[in-house]
């Protein structure tokens, strides 16, 4: 038995018009590309099993989209290469793999992920977190502890990469984004109001980029034991 989402939990983080597709488990049956099942053919299960859901999610989605694709393989940096006039992001964590896709006529860069939420392994937050946004990270948890802030940084910076590598083909590292939360103060019974909100983040390169924004805007959500964080790029 499998377990698509029937309401996506990256709906809260995703505008309308970002086509997404996500399991809670793995689908039996699932049939790759043959030259994506030749990436994975010495994988171990688990590698398995993450790669052919989350490419299972982002053939859906491309259908949906009109841009079906017999296979999404990956760059040199392990970013997936997407059809002509598409732009997409794919994410997986233990349970739960996901994709998003939209027409480069309405978004110029997609930034998705997922990660348990969990506090980061010890020397992590240290290792990813400049030191504003470690204080930052102290603040939230002491005002809102149910929410694991030093993972929605971890995962927000990954979506910010994700966004970034497309557009300017070189990495962009840990400390070469500063980033702030704003969480959202509705009061909704039964639930943190900080559990959900915004966040930006300044792209701190000495030499920017032509054509890249020196500031990003995007969302985060805390629902069912995961962060989830996405950023969409406008042209």
């Amino acid at each position: 038995m499998t377990s698509r989402i029937a309401t996506p939990l990256l709906a809260r983080v995703v505008p309308d018009d970002i086509v997404v597709e996500e399991f809670r488990t793995d689908p039996d049956g699932i049939v790759l590309h043959p030259d994506e099942e030749a990436l994975i053919a010495r994988s171990v299960p688990e590698r398995r099993r993450e790669f052919t859901t989350g490419r299972h999610c982002a053939h859906r989605a491309l259908e949906r989209l009109g841009r079906p694709a017999p296979a999404i393989l990956p760059d040199p940096k392990g970013s997936p290469h997407w059809p002509t006039a598409v732009v997409g992001s794919i994410t997986h964590c233990a349970g739960y793999r996901a994709a998003a896709v939209a027409g480069t006529a309405r978004v110029r860069s997609l930034g998705i992920d997922a990660t348990p939420n969990d506090p980061l392994p010890e020397g992590v937050l240290e290792a990813i977190g400049l030191p504003a946004e470690r204080r930052r990270v102290q603040e939230h948890l002491a005002a809102h502890p149910s929410v694991r802030w030093d993972r929605i940084l971890f995962s927000a910076k990954e979506s910010i990469y994700k966004t970034w590598y497309p557009l300017v083909r070189r990495s962009l590292g840990f400390e070469e984004a500063d980033m702030e939360f704003r969480p959202d103060t509705e009061f909704r019974p039964g639930r943190d109001a900080a559990d959900e909100g915004s966040f930006t983040a300044r792209i701190l390169p000495l030499v920017p980029e032509p054509g890249f924004p020196r500031q990003l805007s995007g969302r985060y959500a805390v629902r069912d034991g995961l962060v989830l964080t996405a950023i969409t790029l406008r042209p």
